[in-house]
Parts: structure tokens; C-alpha cells; sequence
């Protein structure tokens, strides 16, 4: 269900539990605009008086630090993919006063990092991850006079406090609140279904209820549940409970929903839980809603993950948080159209890696039917970089995993907690089974309705298989080393397994495919992502070990992963220049890499030149391998129409090869009569270029964008791989041209510059439209080719 229907639908939900005393229902103001912005630390920053006038006039979320520029010398060097980190600061005045009875707060879904709030001078608080939702009160310290001015400093200067790029700044939206003194705490909406049947499920509605106000005082609840069709399944009414002055109370409910429909991949359908707090004198003092999923999960020690009754073998991805030319600050348009492509071919899940995402992945995650691994940390008490969390684990742990479940346990998508990744505290193992007894306590005591699991660091190196910490966890994980973690099943079969980070390597699959115990996998990764190029080096910003490229496109890697993957039929024909068999793994499980990620996404390894195109630079008889990545029993091959021959599916899957002398023309491969087929051509010269989108329509809101990816093609329309045309986009009517990217590892041009050159004969544009109504055109120009034009309407705004 899309999210402005859910909106839509927790408002009706709302209403109907109007009475006629709801003066006081919460408000909620979105404070995306007329931020101001400096990069540097300049003294007094925080104080109501600053003259700011001379600051850049920004909205949020805002990644300042993706605008560059790309050094060689920056301080986050190739983990931060040499993009610029340091001080920064945002100012906003807000038109708000104070009133009896009433409480005001600002909640941020993120800052990256170190961050510092204050209000009208005065310190609201700190916290050091950039990945926590925060909220503070700030009622006491507003002026009845104004203005009020709301200020937040982000501090990345620490660099290198992380090993991909993480961005820089207020990285997620922020808002205003303004509720009575009893009001539902951050997070203080919990909704569980533990009763599922047939004909009825039970769902179990907790919250916790604050009184911020001087004086002890009642409250009770309202509550209306509504099914995935926004029809009113259940209303309950919660008698009111005694809550001391400054004391908070867990009130709640079980109620019956009738004929469930259940959350699930291929239906994700969503229900909607709305609650009022009522006062003892009848008025309404807060609000709240939450979207949630009927659905059971669940991991068995012998037959792996199981959803809704059926056994589904994970085949997931890991994601970093960034979105290429748009930074850490990503639209949800970018989510939406990556989501799209990874279960297209085969994805059913995702990793968070390596921290919580933004709420916004993860209600597209729940509108879309992706199940979800949240993960909470990168590092415990032993560093990885020198700046990073583990400077403030000891601290901030228990506060910051309380925090991340309490925002994300209403999901459906997510099934499972990470509690770290590759922790090298496993070698202490004293320390470590006490941090990670202090995280399971306090993970099971927030959400005891789902596992906890980890992505254990080659644990027969630490002997975590044998000094017990893996036994610790719910459900045991690890990366990469598949046959080692078969191994631990077999000596002690009552462990529930899971690949919580796996290589490419077709064995790495077979081993998980054909192992029931196995709950599935995740491979390293699902999109390309800036940094962690401090292996492979400068002049290289990302790290390109995805299924998809930077800007969502689908890479050769994909392909051969939707042959294995795809539920539908799949046929993808590429050029394998140099077919070579892959290095051998470390521990006799087929081809690798089998090492931990920081060290496997970066080893160089043998080059081999696979292209979806039949435009070798050489176009002169040679020898050529035609290569098909397809689920289909039968492919059929041919080469100019010439029949070369029809290859059943290997039983692992793997590529099915035509060795051919090149001719120039035209590939075809198939799958039989009336199955799907994919072509390759031979490009002739660049003659023009041509545009092309997904997006019916841009909204202009912030979360929303259009994908425009332009091709350089020949007279037929053939892309012609080896361009490297310098193209220039310009947007036009109603709309703005937001940045531009190619997916080129060493390619440093700012990406919010308008002209960039092809690679592999093709770029991308993101644009957003601007006001409602009418519509923009994009126009596409290179020296030498014939420009191209097209046109997208402007989508009405949300709600």
C-alpha cells in the first residue's frame, strides 16, 4: 500500500475516534525548509541572536558532504570515498509558542554525527550515532515572545569514524510536535500479533504513556484498528490508569481482528493501529498510529525460515544506506526503484548494513514484500577506524539499540535483529560475551517477538562455535565460510543458521540452496555503494560488488543472479571475453572470496571482461565466448541466424557458453517457442542520443524524483559501449534537474553538475518537479549527436 494511502487511512482511523473534546489532538509540523547552513564551526553558532543572514539557505534532509569536492587528501581517505567531512551547522526559527498544558518536541531522524541540539541557546542533548531517531522536549525553553530558534551542529571531523561513506549533516527528516502533557513516548507504540488463525488473529497493542505535567493524573486509551482496505475491524476503549507527575505507564489492549489478511511477499497487506490518550477529564491529550503486519516468522534448526507457514530460502541482499549522486540523504523515489529492480530478479530480502536504515526504507520495505535483517552496529568495543563508535559503545550502547527497536519493531518486514557485524571483540571472548549479554538483554526486553543474530567473524579463528558465544544468539550468523557454518549445524544440529554475508561465487549459493537447515543468505551487496575504496585506491570512490550500479541499473552480475534466483522465467545473453575459472577459495568450498567483507569486496582478483553488448573494441575475427545467464531447462543460441545449438540447465546453475569466432551482427539466445529472449547487437558509430524513465510522473516533494538514464546510440539504436560522449542534461517547465551520475568507479566530476560523460555509452539524470501541475521536459545534448527530449507530467502533491 502506498504511503500517502496509509496517511490517508491512519487520519480516517483518527477521526473516528473523535469526541467532542479533541482540542488537544497532536500536531505534527514537517520542518523540511528555510534551514540555515554553514560548513565550519563557527563560535556563538548556538545562540538565538547570531546574525545567520550570510548563511546557504538549505532544506533537510541534507547531505552536505556529497557535493565534494573528491580529494585525495581528504581525512576519511578511500572508506569515506574522498569526500569531505567536518563541522557543520543548521538554524531554523520556529513559529511556535508555549501554552499550559501543552508539550512541544523536536524529533530528528537523523544526524551524521556527533550531533548537538539546542533551543534558543539552551543544550537540548548530544548523542553520537548518526543513525538514531532522536527526540527532545523542549517546552520548558521557548519564549512566549519568539522568535525561537532551533539549532543542531553535526560533527564528522573525526574522520575516518566509519568504513563506507556515511555522509554528513542532518541526514533525515526533522519535525515538530506538539501534544498534552500525557502523550505517547517515542516509540511507545508497540504492536504485536500473537494469536494467528485462519479466521482470527489477536493483536496486542501496548503504549507507553507519559506525564510530563507537574501533577499526578489519569489517562486511558482509544483505539480503532482498520484492515489493508482502511475498513474498521475493531475499536476498544482502554479504562484510564493513575500516572504520577514525570512517571510513564504501559497501557494496552488485545483485540480480535476477524478473517486476517496476512502480511506476506507476494501480498503484502498492511493494517493500521490509531490510539488516542484520553485524559479523566474526556480530552483527548495525544495521538498516535502505526502501520503492522499480521504475518508469523519464524527460524527452525532443521528446515530454516519459514513465513506464514510456508519454508522460504532467504535470497537477500546487503545495502548501504547511501544513494550514489544523492548521498546519505536518499529520496524514497531511489529506494523504490532499487526495490523494484533486486526482486526482479529474485531478491526476497535485505540486510541493513551496517546500521538501522531510514523509517522510510523500511516502510517501503513493508509496502513492497521484502523481508528485512536490521542491524544495529559495525563495531562494539574494538575499533575499526580510529574515530568510530567504538570510542562510545560502553556508554550509548543500551540507549541506542533501545532506541533503534523501539522505532522499527512495528514493521512486519523486519524479521530478524543483527546486533553487529564482523565484531572483532570475538577475539576477547570474555568482553565479548559480556557486551553481547548487555545487547540481548536489552534487544529481547524491547522486542521479545523476534531473534537476534549476528554476523559472526571467522568464529573457528576466535572459537566462537566452541567458548559459547555463538550459542548466545537466537539464531547463529556468519559471514562468508558456508561450509564452516554447515559444519557448526552438524555438530550441534539444534542451531538455527543463517549466511549473514555471502560472496558472489556460485558455490557460495549451492551451498545454501542445497542445505535445508540453511535459512538463506546475503550477498555482499545488492548496489554499489560510495567508499570502502581504501583497498582498491585512488582514483576510486565506490565499491562496485553490486547486482545494481550506483544510479539502480542493472549490472552483468545481476543477470547471472536473477538465473539463479528469479521465480519467473529469465534469459540474459552477454559477451564473456575472457571465460576463466574463478581463484579457488580458502576453505574447500568452491570458488571464493570466503573472507570477511573489509577484506574480500577489496582483494583484487582476475580480471575477466564480461559485457551485455557484441561491440568488442576489436572487430576482426577472434575468439569470443557467448555466455547465457537463464532458469530456463532449454536455451537456444544463434549467431546471425545461424543455429549454434541448444544447452540444457546445469544442475548448479551455472553459465551456459557458446565458444564462437566474433562476427559482427546479431546474438540471440532463448527459450524455446514462446519464451523469453534477449538480443545483442553490434553497434556501429554514435549518432544520437535517446531518453528514457520508469516514472509515469515527478512529484516535487523530496522523496520524490524521476530517473531518467540517457543512452548514446547508433543510427539502429544499439547502444554503443565505447562512447564516452560528454552529455548535458537541462530541465525545463515546471521541474529542476537534481544531479547526474554515470556509475563510473574513478569518475570525480561533481555529481550536481549537469554534464557528464557516458560511460559504457550511457549516463543518468535525477530531476524533481516543482509546484503541481504541468510539466517538465528534460533534454538531452552531446557535440556530434542528435539531442533527445522527453516529457513528464507533475504529480499531484501528497497529503
Amino acid at each position: 500500500m502506498p504511503k500517502t494511502c496509509r496517511l490517508l487511512l491512519a487520519a480516517s482511523a483518527l477521526a473516528l475516534l473523535a469526541t467532542a473534546a479533541d482540542a488537544a489532538e497532536r500536531r505534527v509540523t514537517p520542518l523540511a525548509d528555510g534551514w540555515r547552513f554553514v560548513q565550519g564551526d563557527p563560535a556563538g553558532a548556538e545562540t538565538p541572536g547570531l546574525d545567520d543572514s550570510r548563511w546557504a539557505t538549505v532544506s533537510v534532509p541534507h547531505d552536505w558532504a556529497i557535493a565534494g569536492p573528491i580529494d585525495i587528501k581528504a581525512r576519511a581517505g578511500g572508506a569515506g570515498g574522498f569526500f569531505p567531512t567536518g563541522i557543520a551547522w543548521y538554524r531554523k526559527a520556529l513559529n511556535v509558542r508555549p501554552a499550559p498544558g501543552r508539550r512541544t518536541f523536536i524529533e530528528l531522524d537523523g544526524v551524521m554525527e556527533r550531533s548537538g541540539v539546542w533551543i534558543n541557546g539552551h543544550h537540548l542533548g548530544h548523542r553520537p550515532s548518526g543513525y538514531v531517531g532522536l527526540r527532545y522536549d523542549v517546552t520548558d525553553f521557548l519564549k512566549a515572545d519568539g522568535p525561537n530558534v532551533l539549532t543542531v551542529r553535526a560533527d564528522t571531523s573525526f574522520a575516518p569514524s566509519s568504513r563506507w561513506y556515511a555522509g554528513s549533516g542532518i541526514l533525515g527528516k526533522v519535525r515538530l510536535i506538539e501534544t498534552g502533557d500525557l502523550h505517547v513516548e517515542q516509540g511507545g507504540l508497540f504492536v504485536s500479533t500473537p494469536t494467528i488463525g485462519k479466521d482470527r488473529a489477536v493483536a496486542r497493542i501496548e503504549v507507553d504513556v507519559a506525564n510530563s505535567g507537574a501533577v499526578d493524573a489519569r489517562a486511558g486509551l482509544d483505539i480503532v484498528v482498520t484492515d489493508p482496505d482502511g475498513q474498521v475491524v475493531a475499536r476498544r476503549s482502554v479504562p484510564p490508569v493513575a500516572i504520577g507527575a514525570s512517571r510513564t505507564e504501559t497501557l494496552g489492549a488485545e483485540i480480535d481482528l476477524p478473517s486476517p489478511r496476512l502480511w506476506d511477499l507476494a501480498r503484502p497487506d498492511l493494517y493500521q493501529a490509531a490510539v488516542r490518550v484520553i485524559g479523566a477529564d474526556g480530552q483527548v491529550s495525544d495521538s498516535d498510529s502505526a502501520s503492522f503486519g499480521v504475518r508469523e516468522a519464524k527460524f527452525e534448526a532443521d528446515t530454516g525460515f519459514w513465513l506464514n507457514g510456508k519454508n522460504v530460502k532467504l535470497k537477500g541482499v546487503a545495502l548501504h544506506a547511501d544513494g550514489g549522486a544523492l548521498g546519505a540523504a536518499v529520496p524514497t523515489a531511489v529506494w523504490r526503484q532499487r526495490f523494484t529492480a533486486l526482486k526482479a530478479l529474485g531478491v526476497n530480502a535485505v540486510r541493513t548494513a551496517h546500521n538501522p536504515p531510514s523509517p522510510e526504507f523500511l516502510d517501503l520495505a513493508d509496502q513492497m514484500g521484502l523481508v528485512v535483517m536490521d542491524e544495529l552496529f559495525d563495531q562494539w568495543n574494538v575499533a575499526k577506524t580510529p574515530g568510530d563508535y567504538h570510542l562510545f559503545f560502553g556508554d550509548w550502547h543500551k540507549r541506542d539499540a533501545r532506541d533503534m527497536l523501539r522505532r522499527d519493531r512495528n514493521h512486519p518486514s523486519v524479521v530478524i535483529w543483527s546486533a553487529g557485524n564482523e565484531i572483532h571483540d570475538t577475539a576477547y571472548p570474555v568482553q565479548a560475551k559480556a557486551a553481547l549479554k548487555s545487547l540481548l538483554d536489552v534487544m529481547h526486553a524491547t522486542d521479545p517477538t523476534r531473534p537476534v543474530t549476528m554476523g559472526l567473524f571467522r568464529p573457528n579463528v576466535t572459537g566462537d562455535y566452541d567458548n559459547g558465544l555463538a550459542d548466545m544468539l537466537d539464531v547463529v550468523g556468519q559471514n562468508y565460510r558456508e561450509n564452516e557454518l554447515t559444519a557448526a549445524h552438524e555438530a550441534r544440529p539444534t542451531r538455527k543458521i543463517i549466511g549473514t554475508e555471502n560472496s558472489h561465487a556460485r558455490a557460495s549459493w549451492i551451498a545454501v540452496r542445497d542445505y535445508a537447515p540453511y535459512a538463506g543468505m546475503f550477498l555482499w551487496t545488492g548496489v554499489d555503494y560510495l567508499g570502502e575504496a581504501d583497498r582498491s585506491g585512488w582514483p576510486n570512490i565506490d565499491n562496485p560488488a553490486g547486482l545494481l550500479d550506483r544510479t539502480g541499473a542493472l549490472k552483468v552480475s545481476g543477470m547471472q543472479r536473477a538465473g539463479w534466483w528469479a521465480e519467473q522465467p529469465v534469459i540474459h545473453v552477454v559477451r564473456n571475453a575472457a571465460p576463466a575459472a574463478p581463484p579457488p577459495s580458502n576453505d574447500g568450498a568452491g570458488p571464493a572470496p570466503a573472507l570477511p567483507t573489509m577484506i574480500a569486496v577489496a582483494t583484487p582478483r582476475p580480471k575477466i571482461d564480461i559485457a551485455d553488448d557484441w561491440t568488442p573494441t576489436d572487430l576482426s575475427p577472434h575468439p569470443e565466448t557467448i555466455e547465457v545467464y537463464s532458469n530456463c531447462p532449454t536455451v537456444e543460441v544463434t549467431l546471425n541466424g545461424h543455429v549454434l545449438g541448444a544447452k540444457p540447465l546445469p544442475a548448479d546453475g551455472s553459465p551456459r557458453q557458446w565458444a564462437v569466432t566474433f562476427t559482427p551482427g546479431e546474438v540471440v539466445a532463448s527459450c524455446g517457442a514462446g519464451g523469453p529472449r534477449d538480443t545483442l547487437r553490434t553497434a556501429g558509430p554514435p549518432a544520437r542520443l535517446v531518453l528514457s524513465t520508469d516514472d509515469k510522473a515527478v512529484g516535487s516533494a523530496f522523496d520524490d524524483l524521476a530517473i531518467v538514464r540517457a543512452e548514446v546510440v547508433d543510427a539502429e539504436g544499439v547502444v554503443v559501449p565505447g562512447s564516452s560522449a560528454a552529455i548535458t542534461f537541462a530541465v525545463r517547465g515546471s521541474g529542476r534537474f537534481v544531479a547526474a551520475d554515470n556509475a563510473a568507479s574513478t569518475d570525480h566530476t561533481p555529481f550536481a553538475s549537469p554534464t557528464r560523460q557516458a560511460w559504457r555509452g550511457k549516463a543518468t539524470a535525477f530531476v524533481r518537479g516543482s509546484g503541481s501541475g504541468g510539466a517538465l521536459t528534460i533534454q538531452a545534448n552531446a557535440p556530434g549527436l542528435k539531442p533527445a527530449t522527453l516529457a513528464l507530467p507533475i504529480a499531484a502533491p501528497r497529503p
